[in-house]
């Protein structure tokens, strides 16, 4: 299932942004095996919680041994893409770097998953996230007016800014390489990644249509019909009326006689305004007058919640007795869908490197070059 059925992946265990890019490709149909540390790597949870692994089995080997490395060289030779998220030198000192791979395979997509990238002065440094979004300008403007900037969890940086551009990288070098029959290395940099996703912003600074500062432009908070506000519970709803037929319907639902908004001097007025309005109500009341309606407002709601709309799509399923989202994209003739919960380091090392046609896999077991789990 799924439109990347037929396509084989061996992913190179890191965290964060490479596993969810796997994820991702498993989730479209790619065979998957991800090489694991024995024992595994860094978990925030049990095994069966790490959801970023799902979809995909594991095969636990120690890369530093030789035997190891040619085990892996083996699954490299018969695979449409090999991802890894290392530092940059460190793949090629296992000897499983691009041009190694490619001896054995010339038609391999070799994604490369990192902060800083694989060159510049920083490629070299350790960093999070955070770093890259700052470096990147991201940062920076996230956040209200006089205050500090906003850190938006990982997901902008590591799962955006990364995963993503990893992912449609990849499969764009795929697309090539089954013309060409030449594969190529793919640098998927979460700084670069990060920067590219201000396009928008970087447009608007040019042109004067926003400022370089946080908390004072349209999109940002600065503009009161685009913001989130307080209900009477102490929950929050989410107003985003910037079409002037949109904000009318806002006005007309609230019940308000508000200044005009086309004037900013009105801003902090309007605000006070929205604010008053929205304080006297719960939230729930206030989904309910909204609900439906073209005027842009809607509920803040929780992690993995039971919104009418998401559970008539379907955006988050019980899987493997866990909550978590359903695959997207959605695609009408080959559809996407959820494999094997998380596996543990090394759960499926014997029968998937059978699988594959691996050599001596009971050599390499009894060695520890391999471990089953």
């Amino acid at each position: 299932m799924g439109p990347l059925s037929g396509v084989r992946v061996v992913e190179l265990a890191g965290i964060g942004p490479a596993p969810f890019a796997c994820m991702m490709l498993a989730e479209l149909g790619a065979d998957v095996v991800r090489i694991d540390r024995p024992g595994g790597g860094l978990m925030l949870g049990p095994p069966e919680l790490e959801l970023l692994n799902r979809g995909r089995r594991s095969v636990a080997m120690d890369l530093k041994n030789p035997a190891a490395v040619n085990a892996v060289r083996e699954l490299v030779a018969q695979v449409d893409i090999l991802i890894e998220g290392f530092r940059p030198g460190v793949a090629e000192r296992l000897g499983l770097g691009p041009e190694d791979c490619r001896e054995i395979n010339p038609r391999l997509v070799y994604g490369r998953m990192t902060g800083w990238g694989q060159d510049g002065p920083l490629a070299q440094s350790a960093g999070h996230d955070i770093d890259y979004l700052a470096i990147a300008g991201t940062l920076g403007a996230i956040g209200r007016t006089g205050g500090p900037p906003q850190v938006p969890v990982n997901l902008l940086g590591d799962f955006g800014g990364g995963s993503l551009y990893l992912v449609v990288g990849v499969l764009a070098a795929l697309v090539e390489a089954r013309s060409s029959g030449q594969g190529q290395t793919v640098d998927a940099a979460i700084v670069d990644g990060a920067a590219h996703l201000t396009t928008f912003l970087l447009g608007g600074l040019a042109s004067g249509g926003w400022r370089n500062e946080r908390g004072v432009n349209l999109l940002d908070t600065g503009a009161p019909f685009y913001d989130v506000y307080e209900t009477a519970d102490g929950l929050h709803m989410a107003v985003g009326a910037l079409e002037p037929a949109f904000y009318d319907e806002l006005i007309r639902l609230l019940g308000i006689t508000p200044p005009d908004r086309y004037d900013p001097a009105n801003w902090p007025e309007l605000r006070k305004v929205l604010a008053e309005a929205f304080a006297s109500k719960t939230q729930a009341e206030w989904t309910e007058i909204f609900d439906g309606t073209d005027a842009c407002v809607s509920p803040v709601l929780p992690l993995g919640n039971d919104h009418p709309h998401l559970v008539a799509r379907g955006t988050f399923v019980d899987h493997g007795g866990v909550r978590q989202p359903a695959p997207a994209p959605r695609f009408s003739r080959t559809p996407s869908a959820l494999g094997q919960p998380p596996a543990r380091p090394g759960e499926h090392t014997r029968a998937a490197l059978t699988d594959w046609g691996v050599t001596a896999v009971e050599d390499l077991l009894a060695s520890g070059a391999a471990v089953q789990a």
